[in-house]
């Protein structure tokens, strides 16, 4: 298992290793001893499991707030998708950019988010099975988000704003400039990815 930062170093894409012969493969998708050798230790503690029927559905971009902030693996075990985490800690040198990486089920790629961004997806495959772990449970009342095709953002999404397949619910998150403060930035002074301090 390959685990390398992006653009924004606490962003990470994992490539795990496929063992394939005539039958097909077996893949390890995480392994907690390989990313505390990597210096990242997050606890997850749920799975979950989401399906889209057709191409050019957006989900995002959605976060959870302290007391349940939650870090993320996302991994997609059918079809393709346009992966999306952008920046949303107060302080940061990448405040209010974003990474965005294109995974599939072919390949394994998986990115892992940790608590202070925003992250959603466009599926680019009709009935795309996207799959995430989480670090803290769902609480419907701290369950947030950002406006996916905030112009401020600047993201590239592989389809129109009118020819999305959205919720209402997403529609009508608020834009970075109006989003209130949940997390806030602090450089480690151990490692060099940077860590994250939830407010409140």
């Amino acid at each position: 298992m390959k685990i390398t930062s992006l653009a924004i170093p606490d962003i990470k894409l994992v490539v795990p290793d496929f063992l394939r012969d005539n039958r097909g493969y077996f893949v390890e998708t995480y392994s907690r001893k390989s990313f505390a050798e990597a210096g990242i230790d997050f606890a997850f503690v749920r799975d979950n499991s989401s399906l889209s029927h057709r191409r050019g559905t957006v989900r995002g971009l959605h976060f959870q707030i302290p007391p349940e902030a939650q870090d993320k693996l996302v991994r997609v075990e059918r079809g393709r998708i346009f992966d999306v985490a952008v920046d949303i800690r107060s302080g940061s040198p990448y405040f209010g950019r974003h990474v965005a990486a294109e995974l599939d089920a072919d390949s394994g790629h998986q990115l892992l988010i940790p608590k202070g961004f925003a992250h959603g997806f466009c599926t680019l495959e009709e009935n795309t099975v996207v799959a995430y772990k989480v670090s803290g449970e769902y609480r419907p009342g701290l369950d947030k988000g950002l406006l996916w095709n905030d112009p401020d953002l600047a993201i590239s999404w592989p389809i129109d704003s009118a020819d999305a397949i959205t919720s209402e619910r997403d529609n009508g998150n608020p834009c970075l400039g109006e989003l209130a403060s949940h997390f806030t930035y602090a450089q480690s002074e151990t490692a060099s990815p940077a860590r994250m301090t939830p407010l409140g």
